[in-house]
């Protein structure tokens, strides 16, 4: 039997060939024949100049400004079916390999109509649709699939049998494959001028230092690193917890200024120092070396310490935290004290020289195990380099 698909301006055909006239047969005894598991058409499709020959004409679609509109009914699908009226058309346009209908099988993964080619808003652009189809699954690989499968199950019981799975692998890896198309573009100029926006307010805000307190200072730059840092979620301020160490005759309660939680529920600690009242480096060597401040070592201790009570606190400790904050979380979260770490964020380094910056990078690597310490001037540099890379990875700033 044949299937050809035909249109003028008004309407869509379908002109069916069979090899026995079968069809005004169905037609009379069920109300409707369905051709290749695909088309199902009533009497009134029909065209009457069809009657008494050997062949049928079907209206399978009618004008519909510049589209064919298919009834819902004749693809048995759950809308009505557009198609552009410029795009090419045949058969192969609606039946895969094996009569598997293409509609039917696109209608099964949406639950909107269907629109191929021209200007509607939603259309599949023609040159995807024609993709698509190229792509369908062809007899070769539907044997290839059916082999694999029985292999799986058969496999711990044949010592001989070939690798049905590395022979499916070898065909698809040769067969021409649907190209992704990348649909994060404007997510990455999103990205661009967030991480534009933090450098060039966090600049300005150097300049005017004197200007802000520290607690504000705090806030915003702990804002910043929400943007920074994306797997952290919320910021908790004044964090209590329990010292059960420091007087063996009883708890005390310590106060964490700043503590960051991400999106598993994991606590890290935050110290946010001004850098006009906190520098990170002696200004004068210590047998040939540059030593860290007091403030800076003082950082450090202070972040160790709240790890090193943060996890002998333990699950207790993600209870009470949970009970306490839970307003400031997400719904059905769960707070998890497992390894924590701790960033430090003070001081400058623009003017180090080159002694300096060595020393202070061998102070970095020292504590990088449990602290990650960042100078404003660090901070800003790591800000380049993402905008920097995702400049030259397609994304475009203003």
């Amino acid at each position: 039997m044949t299937i050809r698909i035909n249109r003028d301006d008004d309407f869509l055909y379908l002109e069916y060939m069979p090899e026995r006239l079968w069809i005004e047969e169905g037609l009379e005894k069920k109300g409707f024949v369905t051709l290749r598991h695909t088309f199902t058409f009533t009497s009134d499709s029909l065209l009457n100049d069809s009657h008494g020959s050997d062949h049928f004409t079907f209206i399978l679609g009618n004008s519909n400004n510049n589209y064919y509109k298919i009834p819902k009914e004749i693809l048995g699908i759950k809308n009505d079916l557009m198609l552009w009226k410029k795009m090419r058309m045949s058969v192969q346009t609606f039946i895969a390999v094996q009569n598997i209908s293409i509609f039917r099988r696109i209608d099964e993964l949406v639950e909107e109509p269907i629109v191929i080619g021209g200007d509607r808003e939603g259309a599949i652009p023609i040159n995807e649709f024609e993709e698509l189809l190229r792509n369908f699954p062809t007899t070769t690989e539907l044997k290839h699939y059916s082999r694999s499968r029985i292999a799986v199950t058969l496999k711990d019981y044949f010592e001989t049998m070939s690798d049905p799975q590395q022979k499916m692998d070898r065909y698809l890896n040769k067969k021409r494959t649907i190209q992704p198309v990348s649909r994060v573009e404007f997510i990455k100029d999103y990205e661009i001028k967030k991480f534009e926006y933090v450098r060039d307010e966090l600049n300005e805000m150097l300049k005017h230092t004197d200007d802000y307190a520290e607690k504000a200072w705090q806030k915003i730059v702990t804002e910043f690193l929400l943007l920074i840092f994306p797997k952290y979620l919320v910021v908790l301020e004044n964090v209590q917890i329990k010292d059960f160490y420091s007087d063996p005759e009883k708890i005390k309660d310590r106060y964490i200024d700043l503590a960051l939680v991400d999106a598993n529920g994991t606590v890290d600690i935050v110290e946010i120092k001004k850098p006009s009242l906190y520098q990170v480096l002696a200004s004068k060597k210590y047998r040939d070396n540059f030593a860290p401040t007091r403030e800076l070592s003082g950082a450090v201790m202070q972040a160790e310490k709240y790890i090193f009570h943060l996890t002998k606190w333990g699950c207790a400790g993600e209870e009470e935290l949970l009970k306490k904050r839970k307003a400031e979380l997400p719904p059905n979260f769960q707070i998890k004290i497992t390894n924590p770490k701790a960033i430090i964020i003070l001081g400058r380094d623009n003017d180090f020289t080159h002694d300096q910056k060595f020393d202070f990078e061998i102070i970095k690597r020292k504590y990088s195990n449990i602290v990650d310490i960042m100078t404003y001037d660090d901070l800003l540099r790591r800000l380049e380099n993402i905008i920097s890379m995702l400049k030259q990875n397609g994304g475009t700033s203003i």
